[in-house]
């Protein structure tokens, strides 16, 4: 199949053609002729598959051959900030020769911009649940005119804990709409959102088990859990590596990874859920740009994170979870290139690594890098445990809080009193005494 084949607009067929596609990906293939069609879709879809075309492109093609008309007709809800701008990116190429236009809804930025962006008016929003939510409370945002609902990487708003702002969302939506649905897996409560949601649906792929993507090496470097940070550092500086995707269980060793190996000379950064969007945004284009050789990231933050030709993802940390293992790797071998997908696990991680490998059905390959030292000695402790964090946190505070009288005190006794001194009385009245009725 070739993408003339599907009929879209003249317009978005110039832009795919701009963009060097011929042949549509298998999930475009499957999904776009019954969204085309105006059939809602559910469809699991591995990550890097193309599935941002796959509903882009029946969006797109629906507004055109619609006509213009007032209000948003199309929402795309995703469960982060990088997701949604990833969407919105996709979304204005297919549409670079279209009036369409479409905007980003997310939090962790000023409202503002994005409020007079809706106001002008814009057929697409792209919005996660929470900011979504608190800009529907106005009555000047309206979606009386939505045709097209989609739900993007439905198994992690479930995963964040999103799903009941998802129904708060759908609950003030128009019922007669198309809708599409799309995710990596398929857990119990997403089947059941679906069969409230969608009507006759076309089903694809729902029943092939979740796995990375045919083009991914997947290997097991065996490692004591003092020795990761060592391991990784020998790693960069062979030039084995020139380029990766690291990923951590936590913020906390985000941070510490990130602060060791750029002490060590490596250019790097991290992306987190407490980084601000701007520091996010930042640090995501350096990498893309060639300015990092490592980025650092956790899973929430790593969901959109679409690099061209990204080489290696690196676990640092096994994932609890055989979902979030086949997110990370999938964010290497997209759009049927190859990469490789390391995974650094440690003795301690043997129950996570097996369930991984029930779940991608077979035995992962275990290598050791030649020269490493397996049997050295750490530099240093590479994690602060949560009770000396808390206990710092909690020290800091009462520092603060002790400077904070230290001030108060000080200005009081610039005006002369101290600060346990009672307030001054009120001026005494004379009492007036009671005239005597005259004789």
């Amino acid at each position: 199949m070739k993408f003339n084949d599907l009929k879209l607009d003249r317009s978005l067929e110039r832009a795919i053609s701009d963009l060097g596609f011929s042949e549509p990906t298998p999930i475009q293939g499957a999904a776009i002729p019954p969204g085309l069609a105006g059939r809602d879709v559910i469809a699991c879809a591995m990550t890097g598959s193309g599935k941002t075309a796959a509903f882009a492109l029946p969006i797109l093609d629906r507004l055109m051959k619609g006509g213009p008309r007032k209000g948003i007709r199309a929402l795309i809800v995703t469960p982060t900030r990088e997701l949604a701008i990833q969407v919105h990116e996709h979304t204005e190429d297919l549409s670079r020769h279209t009036r369409i236009r479409s905007t980003t809804v997310f939090g962790g930025v000023k409202p503002a911009p994005q409020e007079r962006a809706l106001r002008a008016g814009v057929d697409i929003v792209v919005a996660t649940p929470g900011r979504l939510l608190d800009l529907m409370q106005h009555p000047w945002l309206s979606f009386d005119n939505l045709e097209v609902l989609v739900l993007d990487e439905a198994d992690r708003m479930l995963d964040m804990g999103f799903l009941p702002d998802v129904r708060r969302i759908l609950r003030q939506l128009p019922k007669q709409r198309q809708t599409l649905l799309f995710s990596a897996t398929m857990p119990a409560p997403i089947v059941t959102l679906s069969r409230e949601l969608l009507e006759d649906p076309v089903r694809l792929d729902v029943e092939r088990p979740s796995a990375p993507a045919t083009g991914v090496k997947q290997t097991i470097l065996p490692v004591q859990q003092n020795l990761k940070t060592k391991l990784l550092l020998t790693l960069l500086r062979s030039e084995q590596i020139q380029t990766a995707l690291v990923f951590t269980r936590t913020k906390h060793r985000a941070n510490r990874l990130a602060e060791f190996l750029g002490k060590k000379g490596i250019k790097v950064d991290r992306i987190h859920g407490n980084r601000s969007q701007p520091q996010r945004q930042a640090a995501l284009k350096a990498f893309k740009d060639g300015r990092l050789q490592v980025l650092v990231a956790t899973d929430i933050a790593a969901r959109g994170i679409d690099i061209e030709a990204l080489p290696h993802v690196i676990n640092f940390d096994v994932p609890a979870q055989a979902e979030d293992y086949i997110h990370r790797v999938g964010r290497t071998a997209r759009a049927s290139q190859t990469g490789d997908a390391l995974t650094f696990a440690s003795p301690a991680e043997s129950k996570e690594l097996a369930a991984i490998e029930r779940a991608v059905g077979r035995r992962i390959e275990r290598r050791k890098i030649e020269g490493f030292d397996y049997d050295a000695k750490p530099e240093g402790r590479f994690e602060v445990p949560i009770g000396e964090r808390i206990a710092a946190i909690r020290a800091r505070k009462a520092d603060e809080r002790a400077r904070s009288r230290a001030k108060q005190e000080a200005r009081f006794a610039r005006e002369g009193r101290a600060n346990n001194a009672p307030p001054p009385r009120p001026p005494r009245q004379r009492r007036r005494r009671p005239q005597r009725a005259p004789a």
